[in-house]
């Protein structure tokens, strides 16, 4: 009998294992995950490629895509490719940073009100309300307007706006597992409260705030290529796949591939986040029913 209780239990785990890991193996989940490798195997990798963006050849202008020129040339004779790779560079650059600004500012927000409760729950909803209430198309153009234009200043911008849906999640995450008798015990023994948000509460949330950077990452990516497409993101000679469309709007007629090749990368890497995010939340609802 002892000696087949190490197999059943480790039947148990390869079991929650396959469980847990089934999203995963799809073929949208597989398909995703390839594509958001490649791209960030390239962006990374870029500064190492035989590509400069800002090299001009007027000689070349309006170019075809070709083996040559893989996505074709501009206006000013630049390589497309090139400026696609950096592009796209600039943009996950801009979605990771912003995400991490979001998810920091919206898992404290939400811890806060979650476990202390009472006035201070209710102030902090209530500030959560009133920017949420607001168009955030509305706040990011103003506080671009106000701010120099620019990368680091378009990473704060939609960092600092973008965080309220977090702040719900973690709040709500944490107001149910306040409740729970372990961190009901922790306290009850007097540990301190920092020390029970920290070891009790942030593990056991840590699904609920890992899905919410994951959607965060495609509204930033969202955000920075809309406020490029109008101007008020990034400047030139720095390019996104926002700033790309923005560009090529002028061309539509003559070299329609200038908005379709970086509208289509903007399309595919959001839509692959989101599936990834998809996944990790029935991954994450897996785990908790098995």
């Amino acid at each position: 009998m002892t000696a087949t209780t190490p197999n059943v239990a480790a039947a148990i785990d390869a079991n929650t294992l396959v469980h847990r890991t089934r999203s995963f193996r799809s073929i949208t989940s597989l398909l995703a995950i390839a594509f958001l490798v490649i791209v960030a195997a390239v962006s990374l990798l870029a500064p190492l490629l035989p590509l400069d963006p800002t090299a001009t050849d007027l000689a070349i202008r309006w170019q075809p895509p070709s083996a040559a020129h893989w996505f074709g040339t501009d206006e000013l004779g630049r390589d497309y490719f090139s400026r696609v790779v950096y592009g796209g560079r600039i943009s996950l650059t801009v979605g990771i940073l912003a995400m991490t600004a979001a998810t920091v500012i919206g898992v404290v927000v939400g811890l806060i009100a979650g476990y202390a409760g009472g006035r201070i729950d209710d102030l902090l909803m209530r500030f959560v309300d009133f920017l949420s209430s607001i168009p955030w198309m509305v706040l990011v153009i103003v506080a671009s307007v106000f701010l120099k234009p620019g990368l680091w200043t378009i990473i704060f911008v939609i960092g600092a706006f973008s965080w309220m849906p977090t702040a719900r999640l973690v709040r709500a995450e944490t107001l149910s597992l306040r409740e729970r008798a372990f961190v009901r015990y922790a306290r009850y023994v007097g540990v301190r409260r920092e020390l029970v948000v920290w070891r009790h509460v942030v593990p056991d949330a840590s699904p609920t705030i890992i899905v919410a950077a994951t959607a965060s990452i495609s509204t930033a990516i969202l955000t920075e290529s809309a406020l490029s497409f109008l101007g008020l993101g990034i400047q030139p000679p720095m390019a996104s796949w926002g700033s790309l469309l923005e560009s090529a709007q002028g061309s539509l007629q003559t070299a329609p591939y200038l908005a379709l090749i970086p509208g289509i990368l903007i399309l595919l890497t959001v839509l692959s986040f989101n599936v990834l995010g998809d996944a990790l939340r029935q991954t994450v609802s897996e785990g908790g029913a098995s």
